[in-house]
């Protein structure tokens, strides 16, 4: 047996393209300490690099644990002719998780192989439905009916080819929505070139279309591009209205993970706001929604409070809804303005809303938080009375503001009703349980709970 120990784990791929230089004796006793053990009998034309012999032989795996990085795999080289050595190879390779550049590609090369591929059967059924001289709506009807995205794309691709033909609004848009609904958005961009490059071609839905699906790709910046293509056209029908616009506002505010990067993307909502405002076009209750959504995540809730008292009065058709007021009652909880989230609260309930569970678990948390347990424990019970949904976060501070209060046994009793009234399962409750023991030290209270 030949083992080869030492330097292989950390050169195992330094000779692997010289053969020579693996077998030969000077290599091993330069490069590993106690390079060789011989079992058997060895011949001497192993030391010799010019009498090289191919053996058959099989080969086994071995995977070894060195360390949570590192692991060894062992191939073990069994020769089946004269007395040969076994040899037994020792190399390493890294459990460390790939790279993002890798897993991109790796993404990629997966994307490219599920790809819809080309029916060649398809195609040729779809052009014969064609009559000899058929018009944009004919062939819009066979489009919308092929469900190979790729096929569609070929179809149309022909039919640009052929003599006396030019597409129409119908045609691109059923071309931009399948490609788009598949995700092949390469191609999509394409057929959205060619639309850009046509100046009496367009409409309001084709534009939003190509709008909607360069937001689902992820691509702003064309999106907006877009946009700005729509507001330079010179007929009405092209013109952008409020759903082009919030189509953008929803893609730039769903992309704020935290308070700073909400910042970074309110700016350019704030700016589409004021252009939409400046063309004329009159913004409706969502729009303003999602600039009160804006300013709370970006954490300027004074902007989202003028938004707020604008609606109804600047905005006569924006009339607040549920959503308006859930935005800011969190915000303001999340500053500890407990009491103008009540305000808000109070006037939310007299107009005739139903709390969300989020409206609810902000103020039980800002209230808890506040030192106001009493009215955080009120406002939990009317939530489970609405039917209405708490987190586990809600519990455990309602209940860590109890204890450090001295509140210990209301708390735990608390905990009981809880689980009682099937409010909490089984996990949540052992959970916080285990919670408040390591908070406050005290297992009694875990004995008369059982």
């Amino acid at each position: 047996m030949i083992s080869f120990r030492g330097g292989c784990l950390r050169y195992p791929y330094h000779y692997r393209n010289s053969m020579n230089q693996i077998f030969s004796k000077t290599l091993f006793h330069n490069c590993f300490a106690n390079p060789m053990t011989f079992t058997n009998h060895t011949p001497p034309s192993l030391y010799s690099p010019s009498k090289h012999t191919i053996l058959p032989c099989h080969f086994h795996h071995i995977t070894h644990k060195l360390n949570p990085k590192q692991s060894m795999t062992q191939t073990r080289i069994y020769t089946s002719l004269y007395k040969y050595p076994s040899l037994l190879f020792c190399c390493s390779y890294s459990n460390v998780a790939p790279s993002r550049s890798f897993r991109r590609r790796a993404s990629k090369r997966l994307k490219a192989n599920t790809k819809p591929r080309l029916d060649e059967a398809q195609f040729h059924h779809a052009i014969s439905q064609l009559p000899p001289r058929f018009s944009p709506e004919e062939l819009s009807r066979i489009l919308s009916l092929q469900k190979n995205p790729i096929v569609c794309l070929e179809v149309f691709n022909w039919a640009s080819q052929q003599p006396r033909f030019r597409h129409d609004v119908s045609t691109y848009h059923v071309t931009i929505k399948k490609l788009g609904a598949a995700k092949l958005y390469q191609e999509m961009d394409g057929v959205v070139n060619q639309v850009l490059a046509v100046p009496y071609i367009g409409s309001e839905a084709l534009y939003n279309s190509m709008i909607y699906y360069f937001v689902e790709a992820q691509k702003l910046i064309r999106a907006v591009n877009i946009l700005n293509h729509m507001r330079s056209r010179r007929t009405l029908d092209c013109r952008p209205s409020v759903r082009t616009y919030n189509i953008l506002f929803a893609a730039f505010l769903r992309r704020g993970d935290n308070s700073y990067i909400s910042h970074l993307y309110m700016e350019p909502v704030r700016r589409l706001f004021k252009q939409m405002i400046d063309d004329g076009v009159e913004p409706d209750v969502f729009s303003l929604n999602s600039m009160i959504k804006g300013y709370v995540h970006s954490l300027h809730v004074n902007d989202a409070l003028r938004v707020f008292h604008q609606m109804g009065v600047v905005y006569n058709n924006c009339l607040p809804n549920s959503y308006s007021y859930d935005y800011l009652i969190h915000g303001l909880c999340a500053q500890g303005r407990t009491n103008n989230a009540r305000e808000l609260y109070d006037e939310m309930k007299r107009k005739g809303f139903i709390p969300s569970s989020k409206v609810y678990n902000s103020l039980v948390n800002a209230l808890a938080l506040g030192g106001q347990v009493e009215e955080a424990v009120n406002f939990l019970q009317e939530m489970f009375e609405k039917h209405r949904s708490a987190d586990f976060i809600t519990y455990q501070t309602v209940l860590d503001e109890m204890c450090r209060q001295g509140k210990t046994e209301d708390s735990m009793q608390l905990l009981k009703e809880l689980q009682e009234k099937e409010l909490v399962d089984g996990h949540t409750y052992r959970k916080l349980l285990n919670v408040l023991e390591d908070d406050f030290g005290n297992s009694s209270y875990r004995n008369r709970l059982r």
